[in-house]
């Protein structure tokens, strides 16, 4: 079975669920696509990476959820997306083996506080944008403040039949002020 990142639950909203996730280590690639394209073209490099194409030749757990980040949806048009594979528990970017493809990158992302909107089916880009808009409007109805970019998650290999994939949009929030006292 797949490792997934693993996370805290903090609080289930109706439509969406708060999370806290640990820090942790990704190897990233950066590649000009359509957002429908971009997880494909950057698969390749990125399994290399983890099935022994690094310095120390060394294999890594295959690890959901595949992020990807970049431009919002909307547009067909090619663009800038930086696609990443969640690297097993444990790891750092010091830890990690060096990537023999230079375009790959290993690094360390920061714990946040994160808003997870869980949804069935297709990964496209259309779904995406559409659950996206709903999770914004939740965000906004729950007095939660988005901080940064959405990513958009991806858990089940191509192969799966589109309407059993779980796809998740993820938005960090800001940490809430605490009551007062």
């Amino acid at each position: 079975m797949t490792e997934q990142q693993p996370y805290e639950l903090v609080r289930r909203y109706a439509h969406f669920e708060l999370r806290r996730y640990p820090p942790h280590a990704v190897a990233e690639i950066q590649v000009n696509a359509t957002f429908d394209r971009a997880g494909n073209a950057a698969f390749r490099h990125l399994f290399n990476y983890i099935t022994g194409s690094n310095t120390a030749q060394q294999k890594l757990a295959m690890t959901a959820p595949v992020l990807q980040s970049g431009p919002l949806p909307g547009s067909d048009k090619p663009a800038d997306f930086v696609v990443a594979f969640v690297l097993p528990a444990g790891l750092t970017a010091a830890t990690a083996p060096v990537p023999a493809n230079s375009d790959v990158k290993v690094r360390d992302i920061t714990g946040s506080l994160a808003a997870a909107l869980r949804f069935t089916g297709s990964g496209s880009e259309a779904a995406f944008e559409r659950h996206n808009n709903g999770l914004k409007a939740a965000l906004v109805v729950a007095g939660l403040t988005a901080v940064g970019p959405p990513r958009f998650a991806r858990f089940d290999p191509p192969f799966k039949p589109w309407l059993l994939r779980h796809n998740e949009v993820v938005q960090d929030v800001e940490e809430p002020l605490p009551p007062p006292v």
